[in-house]
Protein backbone atom coordinates (compact mmCIF):
# COMPACT_ATOMS: atom_id res chain seq x y z
CA UNK A 1 0.00 0.00 0.00
CA UNK A 2 1.35 3.49 -1.25
CA UNK A 3 2.18 6.33 1.51
CA UNK A 4 -0.75 8.38 -0.03
CA UNK A 5 -3.38 5.05 0.71
CA UNK A 6 -1.97 4.60 4.10
CA UNK A 7 -2.67 8.52 5.02
CA UNK A 8 -6.01 8.10 3.37
CA UNK A 9 -7.26 5.28 5.25
CA UNK A 10 -6.47 6.69 8.25
CA UNK A 11 -8.67 9.93 7.47
CA UNK A 12 -11.67 7.37 6.11
CA UNK A 13 -11.49 5.68 9.40
CA UNK A 14 -11.97 8.78 11.55
CA UNK A 15 -14.75 10.03 8.61
CA UNK A 16 -16.71 6.95 8.72
CA UNK A 17 -16.51 6.57 12.69
CA UNK A 18 -18.46 9.98 13.54
CA UNK A 19 -20.36 9.66 10.15
CA UNK A 20 -22.29 6.32 11.38
CA UNK A 21 -21.76 8.03 14.80
CA UNK A 22 -24.12 10.73 14.08
CA UNK A 23 -26.22 8.54 12.07
CA UNK A 24 -26.97 6.27 14.65
CA UNK A 25 -27.37 9.37 16.40
CA UNK A 26 -30.83 9.76 14.91
CA UNK A 27 -32.16 7.16 17.14
CA UNK A 28 -31.91 9.44 19.62
CA UNK A 29 -35.07 12.02 17.37
CA UNK A 30 -36.60 8.32 16.89
CA UNK A 31 -36.79 7.74 20.09
CA UNK A 32 -38.13 11.21 21.12
CA UNK A 33 -40.81 11.28 18.31
CA UNK A 34 -42.40 8.32 19.78
CA UNK A 35 -41.37 8.84 23.98
CA UNK A 36 -43.48 12.22 23.71
CA UNK A 37 -45.92 10.89 21.03
CA UNK A 38 -46.90 8.07 23.81
CA UNK A 39 -46.56 10.38 26.62
CA UNK A 40 -49.08 13.06 24.65
CA UNK A 41 -52.90 12.57 25.39
CA UNK A 42 -54.77 11.39 21.82
CA UNK A 43 -55.51 14.94 20.60
CA UNK A 44 -52.00 16.20 20.75
CA UNK A 45 -50.12 13.18 19.18
CA UNK A 46 -49.66 14.19 15.76
CA UNK A 47 -49.22 18.01 17.08
CA UNK A 48 -46.63 16.51 19.51
CA UNK A 49 -44.48 14.22 16.76
CA UNK A 50 -44.70 17.12 14.37
CA UNK A 51 -42.88 19.58 16.79
CA UNK A 52 -40.48 16.98 16.87
CA UNK A 53 -39.77 17.02 13.23
CA UNK A 54 -39.72 20.23 13.03
CA UNK A 55 -36.79 20.29 15.98
CA UNK A 56 -34.53 18.56 13.86
CA UNK A 57 -35.02 21.02 10.94
CA UNK A 58 -35.12 24.43 12.60
CA UNK A 59 -32.09 23.51 15.02
CA UNK A 60 -30.51 21.69 12.07
CA UNK A 61 -30.59 24.78 9.89
CA UNK A 62 -29.80 26.95 12.64
CA UNK A 63 -26.56 25.28 13.66
CA UNK A 64 -25.43 25.72 10.29
CA UNK A 65 -25.73 29.47 9.75
CA UNK A 66 -24.76 30.19 13.03
CA UNK A 67 -24.57 27.72 15.82
CA UNK A 68 -21.03 26.11 14.08
CA UNK A 69 -19.21 28.87 14.20
CA UNK A 70 -20.88 29.62 18.02
CA UNK A 71 -19.17 26.81 18.85
CA UNK A 72 -15.60 28.23 17.46
CA UNK A 73 -15.79 31.84 17.80
CA UNK A 74 -17.08 32.27 21.75
CA UNK A 75 -14.42 29.52 22.81
CA UNK A 76 -11.93 32.64 24.94
CA UNK A 77 -15.03 34.84 25.37
CA UNK A 78 -15.17 36.85 27.65
CA UNK A 79 -12.23 35.36 29.70
CA UNK A 80 -9.35 35.98 27.52
CA UNK A 81 -10.56 37.76 24.59
CA UNK A 82 -13.89 38.80 22.57
CA UNK A 83 -15.44 36.80 20.21
CA UNK A 84 -14.37 35.45 17.00
CA UNK A 85 -15.42 35.97 13.71
CA UNK A 86 -14.42 37.09 10.22
CA UNK A 87 -13.35 40.39 11.50
CA UNK A 88 -10.49 38.66 13.68
CA UNK A 89 -6.94 38.59 12.32
CA UNK A 90 -5.47 37.70 15.50
CA UNK A 91 -5.41 35.52 18.74
CA UNK A 92 -4.79 38.08 22.16
CA UNK A 93 -1.84 37.61 23.71
CA UNK A 94 -2.43 36.02 26.91
CA UNK A 95 -4.63 32.78 26.62
CA UNK A 96 -3.48 31.31 29.70
CA UNK A 97 -2.94 27.77 29.78
CA UNK A 98 -5.03 27.78 26.34
CA UNK A 99 -2.83 26.41 23.33
CA UNK A 100 -4.55 28.72 20.59
CA UNK A 101 -2.38 27.05 17.79
CA UNK A 102 -5.37 26.46 15.08
CA UNK A 103 -8.26 27.95 16.89
CA UNK A 104 -8.38 30.90 14.34
CA UNK A 105 -8.01 28.11 11.03
CA UNK A 106 -10.63 26.26 12.90
CA UNK A 107 -13.17 29.79 12.80
CA UNK A 108 -12.74 29.87 9.79
CA UNK A 109 -13.66 27.16 9.16
CA UNK A 110 -17.38 27.51 10.80
CA UNK A 111 -18.56 30.46 8.18
CA UNK A 112 -21.40 28.83 5.91
CA UNK A 113 -19.33 30.21 3.28
CA UNK A 114 -16.60 28.20 4.34
CA UNK A 115 -14.96 26.20 1.73
CA UNK A 116 -14.52 23.13 4.30
CA UNK A 117 -18.25 23.38 4.30
CA UNK A 118 -18.99 22.45 0.63
CA UNK A 119 -18.10 19.42 -1.52
CA UNK A 120 -14.67 19.47 -0.61
CA UNK A 121 -12.16 16.72 -1.46
CA UNK A 122 -9.16 18.51 0.23
CA UNK A 123 -11.14 17.77 3.32
CA UNK A 124 -13.07 14.75 4.48
CA UNK A 125 -13.76 15.94 8.17
CA UNK A 126 -14.86 19.48 9.03
CA UNK A 127 -17.91 18.52 7.29
CA UNK A 128 -18.10 14.99 9.13
CA UNK A 129 -17.54 17.08 12.70
CA UNK A 130 -20.21 19.42 11.50
CA UNK A 131 -22.90 16.57 11.13
CA UNK A 132 -22.19 15.40 14.78
CA UNK A 133 -22.07 18.29 16.68
CA UNK A 134 -25.59 18.98 14.69
CA UNK A 135 -27.17 16.08 15.92
CA UNK A 136 -25.81 16.88 19.60
CA UNK A 137 -27.82 20.33 19.03
CA UNK A 138 -30.82 18.40 17.57
CA UNK A 139 -30.63 17.02 21.12
CA UNK A 140 -30.26 19.50 23.40
CA UNK A 141 -33.47 21.47 21.55
CA UNK A 142 -35.62 18.25 21.98
CA UNK A 143 -35.10 17.39 25.79
CA UNK A 144 -36.78 20.82 26.50
CA UNK A 145 -39.63 19.74 23.61
CA UNK A 146 -41.33 16.98 25.73
CA UNK A 147 -41.98 19.08 28.82
CA UNK A 148 -43.45 22.07 26.84
CA UNK A 149 -46.10 19.31 24.70
CA UNK A 150 -50.33 19.97 24.72
CA UNK A 151 -50.27 23.39 25.15
CA UNK A 152 -47.28 25.35 23.64
CA UNK A 153 -47.82 27.29 20.69
CA UNK A 154 -45.38 25.92 17.70
CA UNK A 155 -44.24 28.90 16.53
CA UNK A 156 -43.20 29.71 20.24
CA UNK A 157 -41.56 26.60 20.45
CA UNK A 158 -39.39 26.64 17.79
CA UNK A 159 -38.28 29.80 18.54
CA UNK A 160 -37.17 28.63 21.75
CA UNK A 161 -35.38 25.12 20.00
CA UNK A 162 -33.44 27.86 17.86
CA UNK A 163 -32.24 29.83 21.27
CA UNK A 164 -31.57 26.58 23.10
CA UNK A 165 -30.16 24.39 20.28
CA UNK A 166 -28.83 26.96 18.16
CA UNK A 167 -27.47 29.26 20.65
CA UNK A 168 -27.13 29.01 24.20
CA UNK A 169 -26.62 24.82 24.37
CA UNK A 170 -23.34 26.03 21.93
CA UNK A 171 -22.16 28.68 24.25
CA UNK A 172 -21.56 26.34 26.82
CA UNK A 173 -20.48 23.54 24.53
CA UNK A 174 -17.52 26.18 23.24
CA UNK A 175 -16.81 27.03 26.95
CA UNK A 176 -16.93 23.80 28.67
CA UNK A 177 -16.94 20.55 25.40
CA UNK A 178 -14.25 21.85 23.60
CA UNK A 179 -10.43 22.07 23.29
CA UNK A 180 -10.15 25.44 23.34
CA UNK A 181 -12.65 26.22 25.90
CA UNK A 182 -12.05 28.89 29.03
CA UNK A 183 -13.34 26.50 31.09
CA UNK A 184 -10.34 23.87 30.88
CA UNK A 185 -8.35 27.16 33.28
CA UNK A 186 -10.67 26.71 35.79
CA UNK A 187 -10.42 22.54 36.18
CA UNK A 188 -13.65 21.89 34.71
CA UNK A 189 -14.78 18.36 33.75
CA UNK A 190 -17.53 17.12 31.34
CA UNK A 191 -16.98 14.39 29.15
CA UNK A 192 -21.16 13.23 28.10
CA UNK A 193 -22.02 16.60 28.99
CA UNK A 194 -24.05 16.55 32.13
CA UNK A 195 -24.47 20.47 32.65
CA UNK A 196 -23.19 21.38 29.00
CA UNK A 197 -26.15 19.52 27.09
CA UNK A 198 -28.35 18.15 29.79
CA UNK A 199 -28.02 20.94 32.28
CA UNK A 200 -28.26 23.72 30.03
CA UNK A 201 -31.51 21.65 28.32
CA UNK A 202 -33.63 21.11 31.29
CA UNK A 203 -32.83 24.06 33.50
CA UNK A 204 -33.72 26.29 30.24
CA UNK A 205 -37.21 24.10 30.45
CA UNK A 206 -37.92 24.96 33.35
CA UNK A 207 -37.78 28.20 32.98
CA UNK A 208 -39.89 28.46 29.84
CA UNK A 209 -42.33 26.14 32.07
CA UNK A 210 -42.77 28.41 34.82
CA UNK A 211 -44.03 31.22 32.29
CA UNK A 212 -46.04 28.64 29.98
CA UNK A 213 -48.27 27.23 32.99
CA UNK A 214 -49.93 24.19 33.84
CA UNK A 215 -51.83 21.89 31.70
CA UNK A 216 -55.85 22.47 31.75
CA UNK A 217 -57.12 19.93 34.25
CA UNK A 218 -53.93 19.31 35.83
CA UNK A 219 -54.67 20.49 38.86
CA UNK A 220 -57.94 20.76 40.94
CA UNK A 221 -59.44 23.57 42.62
CA UNK A 222 -57.23 22.75 45.79
CA UNK A 223 -54.03 23.07 43.73
CA UNK A 224 -53.30 19.28 44.08
CA UNK A 225 -52.36 17.98 40.74
CA UNK A 226 -53.71 15.20 38.97
CA UNK A 227 -52.35 12.33 36.86
CA UNK A 228 -52.21 12.40 33.54
CA UNK A 229 -51.20 9.40 31.73
CA UNK A 230 -49.58 8.80 29.06
CA UNK A 231 -52.25 7.80 26.21
CA UNK A 232 -49.86 4.69 25.24
CA UNK A 233 -47.21 3.91 27.48
CA UNK A 234 -45.85 1.49 25.60
CA UNK A 235 -45.12 3.61 22.54
CA UNK A 236 -43.32 5.52 25.14
CA UNK A 237 -40.66 3.14 26.46
CA UNK A 238 -40.34 1.50 23.07
CA UNK A 239 -39.82 5.22 22.45
CA UNK A 240 -37.12 5.55 25.18
CA UNK A 241 -35.59 2.49 24.21
CA UNK A 242 -34.53 4.39 21.31
CA UNK A 243 -33.02 6.52 22.99
CA UNK A 244 -30.70 4.56 24.80
CA UNK A 245 -29.26 2.75 21.54
CA UNK A 246 -28.92 6.43 20.01
CA UNK A 247 -26.86 7.84 23.43
CA UNK A 248 -24.74 5.05 23.09
CA UNK A 249 -23.56 6.94 19.50
CA UNK A 250 -23.94 9.74 21.66
CA UNK A 251 -21.15 8.79 23.53
CA UNK A 252 -18.84 7.55 20.69
CA UNK A 253 -19.47 10.40 19.11
CA UNK A 254 -17.32 12.22 22.29
CA UNK A 255 -14.80 9.97 21.72
CA UNK A 256 -11.82 12.51 19.95
CA UNK A 257 -9.68 10.58 17.85
CA UNK A 258 -8.13 11.37 13.95
CA UNK A 259 -5.48 10.88 11.40
CA UNK A 260 -2.11 9.48 12.58
CA UNK A 261 -3.42 9.03 16.13
CA UNK A 262 -2.57 6.65 18.18
CA UNK A 263 -5.04 6.80 21.44
CA UNK A 264 -8.38 7.92 21.66
CA UNK A 265 -9.23 11.27 23.97
CA UNK A 266 -11.88 13.24 25.33
CA UNK A 267 -12.24 16.89 23.73
CA UNK A 268 -10.15 18.21 26.73
CA UNK A 269 -7.16 15.42 25.76
CA UNK A 270 -7.62 12.91 28.28
CA UNK A 271 -7.26 9.11 27.36
CA UNK A 272 -9.93 6.98 27.55
CA UNK A 273 -11.27 3.81 25.65
CA UNK A 274 -14.52 2.97 23.93
CA UNK A 275 -14.24 -0.39 25.78
CA UNK A 276 -14.57 1.49 29.27
CA UNK A 277 -16.72 3.87 28.07
CA UNK A 278 -19.44 0.79 26.60
CA UNK A 279 -18.99 -0.84 29.55
CA UNK A 280 -19.57 2.21 32.16
CA UNK A 281 -22.07 3.22 30.15
CA UNK A 282 -24.08 -0.88 30.16
CA UNK A 283 -23.63 -0.55 34.19
CA UNK A 284 -25.36 3.21 34.43
CA UNK A 285 -28.12 2.20 32.76
CA UNK A 286 -28.33 -1.00 34.28
CA UNK A 287 -28.08 0.57 37.67
CA UNK A 288 -30.68 3.64 36.92
CA UNK A 289 -33.20 1.88 36.10
CA UNK A 290 -32.61 -0.25 39.09
CA UNK A 291 -32.70 2.90 40.95
CA UNK A 292 -35.98 4.49 39.86
CA UNK A 293 -37.60 1.87 40.02
CA UNK A 294 -37.09 1.78 43.40
CA UNK A 295 -37.48 5.15 43.73
CA UNK A 296 -41.05 5.17 42.69
CA UNK A 297 -42.15 2.29 43.83
CA UNK A 298 -42.63 0.43 40.59
CA UNK A 299 -44.09 3.42 38.13
CA UNK A 300 -43.06 2.66 34.54
CA UNK A 301 -43.01 5.90 33.42
CA UNK A 302 -40.20 6.75 36.00
CA UNK A 303 -38.67 2.79 36.07
CA UNK A 304 -37.42 3.37 31.96
CA UNK A 305 -36.70 6.94 32.82
CA UNK A 306 -34.24 5.59 35.28
CA UNK A 307 -32.29 4.55 32.48
CA UNK A 308 -31.37 8.19 31.02
CA UNK A 309 -31.18 9.56 35.11
CA UNK A 310 -28.12 6.66 35.48
CA UNK A 311 -26.16 7.70 32.41
CA UNK A 312 -26.79 11.53 32.43
CA UNK A 313 -25.79 11.41 36.13
CA UNK A 314 -22.19 9.67 35.59
CA UNK A 315 -22.11 11.07 32.48
CA UNK A 316 -19.59 13.62 33.28
CA UNK A 317 -16.87 11.74 34.89
CA UNK A 318 -17.86 8.83 32.70
CA UNK A 319 -14.26 8.33 30.94
CA UNK A 320 -12.60 8.10 34.42
CA UNK A 321 -14.80 6.32 36.98
CA UNK A 322 -14.59 2.73 37.97
CA UNK A 323 -17.22 0.64 37.18
CA UNK A 324 -18.25 0.59 41.11
CA UNK A 325 -18.44 4.05 41.63
CA UNK A 326 -20.45 4.65 38.06
CA UNK A 327 -22.99 1.75 39.69
CA UNK A 328 -23.25 3.92 42.92
CA UNK A 329 -23.46 7.25 41.21
CA UNK A 330 -26.00 6.11 38.45
CA UNK A 331 -27.93 4.56 41.46
CA UNK A 332 -28.59 7.60 43.65
CA UNK A 333 -28.92 9.84 40.77
CA UNK A 334 -31.89 7.48 39.81
CA UNK A 335 -33.40 7.11 43.10
CA UNK A 336 -33.83 10.31 43.77
CA UNK A 337 -34.74 11.44 40.23
CA UNK A 338 -38.48 10.70 41.06
CA UNK A 339 -38.84 12.28 43.95
CA UNK A 340 -37.41 15.73 42.38
CA UNK A 341 -40.36 15.03 39.64
CA UNK A 342 -43.19 14.99 42.02
CA UNK A 343 -41.31 17.56 44.09
CA UNK A 344 -41.25 20.22 40.54
CA UNK A 345 -44.95 19.09 40.00
CA UNK A 346 -46.51 19.57 44.11
CA UNK A 347 -45.03 23.40 43.31
CA UNK A 348 -47.51 23.96 40.42
CA UNK A 349 -44.87 23.54 37.46
CA UNK A 350 -46.39 20.87 35.01
CA UNK A 351 -43.23 18.82 33.55
CA UNK A 352 -45.11 16.19 31.13
CA UNK A 353 -42.05 14.25 30.95
CA UNK A 354 -40.10 14.57 33.85
CA UNK A 355 -37.41 16.55 31.73
CA UNK A 356 -35.90 18.94 34.57
CA UNK A 357 -35.78 15.97 36.99
CA UNK A 358 -33.70 13.63 34.36
CA UNK A 359 -31.82 16.08 32.30
CA UNK A 360 -31.80 19.06 34.39
CA UNK A 361 -31.56 17.57 38.09
CA UNK A 362 -29.39 14.76 37.31
CA UNK A 363 -27.12 16.85 34.79
CA UNK A 364 -26.21 18.84 37.42
CA UNK A 365 -25.58 16.34 39.86
CA UNK A 366 -23.06 14.48 37.24
CA UNK A 367 -21.17 17.68 36.69
CA UNK A 368 -21.00 18.38 40.55
CA UNK A 369 -20.10 14.96 41.64
CA UNK A 370 -16.62 15.12 39.02
CA UNK A 371 -15.51 17.97 41.61
CA UNK A 372 -15.72 15.09 44.77
CA UNK A 373 -14.75 12.19 42.95
CA UNK A 374 -12.47 12.99 40.45
CA UNK A 375 -10.94 16.32 42.49
CA UNK A 376 -7.10 16.64 41.79
CA UNK A 377 -7.30 14.59 38.31
CA UNK A 378 -5.08 16.50 36.01
CA UNK A 379 -5.39 17.01 31.75
CA UNK A 380 -2.46 18.11 30.13
CA UNK A 381 -1.20 21.59 31.60
CA UNK A 382 -4.69 22.51 32.75
CA UNK A 383 -5.28 22.47 36.46
CA UNK A 384 -6.40 19.71 38.11
CA UNK A 385 -10.16 19.51 38.34
CA UNK A 386 -11.19 20.57 41.26
CA UNK A 387 -14.91 21.39 42.72
CA UNK A 388 -14.93 25.04 42.39
CA UNK A 389 -14.20 24.73 38.72
CA UNK A 390 -17.15 22.08 38.69
CA UNK A 391 -19.03 24.65 40.65
CA UNK A 392 -18.16 27.74 38.52
CA UNK A 393 -18.80 25.77 35.24
CA UNK A 394 -22.58 24.18 36.38
CA UNK A 395 -23.36 26.91 37.63
CA UNK A 396 -23.45 28.93 34.46
CA UNK A 397 -24.36 26.03 32.44
CA UNK A 398 -27.70 25.57 34.39
CA UNK A 399 -28.72 29.02 35.37
CA UNK A 400 -26.80 31.68 32.91
CA UNK A 401 -27.14 29.81 29.81
CA UNK A 402 -29.93 27.93 31.31
CA UNK A 403 -32.89 28.96 33.19
CA UNK A 404 -32.54 32.74 32.65
CA UNK A 405 -32.62 32.60 28.66
CA UNK A 406 -35.78 29.49 29.16
CA UNK A 407 -37.56 31.96 31.43
CA UNK A 408 -36.67 35.53 29.73
CA UNK A 409 -37.52 34.40 26.34
CA UNK A 410 -40.42 32.24 27.11
CA UNK A 411 -41.69 35.54 28.99
CA UNK A 412 -41.43 37.90 26.38
CA UNK A 413 -43.38 35.83 24.14
CA UNK A 414 -45.77 35.14 27.29
CA UNK A 415 -46.43 39.16 27.25
CA UNK A 416 -46.92 38.96 23.75
CA UNK A 417 -49.37 36.78 23.64
CA UNK A 418 -47.58 34.07 21.49
CA UNK A 419 -46.41 31.78 23.91
CA UNK A 420 -49.33 29.04 24.63
CA UNK A 421 -52.38 28.42 22.34
CA UNK A 422 -56.10 29.49 23.58
CA UNK A 423 -58.09 27.19 26.22
CA UNK A 424 -60.21 26.41 23.26
CA UNK A 425 -57.67 25.21 21.20
CA UNK A 426 -56.23 23.38 24.12
CA UNK A 427 -59.34 21.69 25.57
CA UNK A 428 -60.37 20.24 21.72
CA UNK A 429 -56.86 19.04 21.32
CA UNK A 430 -53.64 20.43 18.93
CA UNK A 431 -53.99 18.16 16.01
CA UNK A 432 -57.54 19.65 15.03
CA UNK A 433 -56.27 23.14 16.21
CA UNK A 434 -53.20 23.12 14.50
CA UNK A 435 -53.50 20.62 11.53
CA UNK A 436 -57.64 20.13 11.28
CA UNK A 437 -56.92 16.27 11.79
CA UNK A 438 -56.99 13.94 14.27
CA UNK A 439 -53.85 11.29 15.10
CA UNK A 440 -56.68 8.62 15.42
CA UNK A 441 -59.23 9.28 12.52
CA UNK A 442 -60.70 5.83 13.30
CA UNK A 443 -61.65 7.49 17.12
CA UNK A 444 -64.21 9.38 14.54
CA UNK A 445 -66.15 6.40 13.49
CA UNK A 446 -69.72 6.56 14.22
CA UNK A 447 -70.87 5.72 17.95
CA UNK A 448 -72.05 1.50 17.99
CA UNK A 449 -75.56 3.69 19.52
CA UNK A 450 -75.89 5.23 15.43
CA UNK A 451 -74.16 2.07 14.25
CA UNK A 452 -77.72 -0.25 15.87
CA UNK A 453 -80.32 2.49 14.35
CA UNK A 454 -79.18 1.68 10.71
CA UNK A 455 -80.65 -0.94 8.32
CA UNK A 456 -79.31 -4.14 7.74
CA UNK A 457 -76.94 -4.63 4.91
CA UNK A 458 -79.24 -6.76 1.93
CA UNK A 459 -77.40 -9.65 -0.08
Amino acid sequence: MSPEATEFLGTFVTESYYYWASVFMLAIHAGFLAYEGGAARTKNVLATMVKNLLTLSVVGLSFYFFGWWVYAGFSIFPRFGPILGPWTSELPANLGTLDGDGLLDFVASTYPWSAAMGPNISDNLTGVFWFAFSLFAMTTASIMSGAVIERIRLGAYLILAVVLGGFTWVVAGSWGWNYWGWFNTIGYHDFACSAVVHGVSGFFALGVLINLGPRIGKYDANGTPRDIRPHNLPLTMVGLMLIFVGFYAFLAGCVIFGPGATVETTIYGSPLTLASIGVNTTLALCAGIVGAYLGSKGDPFFTISGGLAGIISVGAGLDLYSPPLIILIAFIGAVTMPWVGKWIEKIGIDDAVGAFAVHGYCGMLGAMTVGIMASGYQVLDYPPLNFGGQLLGTFLCTIVLGLIPGYGVSWVLKKMNLLRVPPEEEIEGLDIGDFGVSGYPEYMIVPEAAERTEAPISH
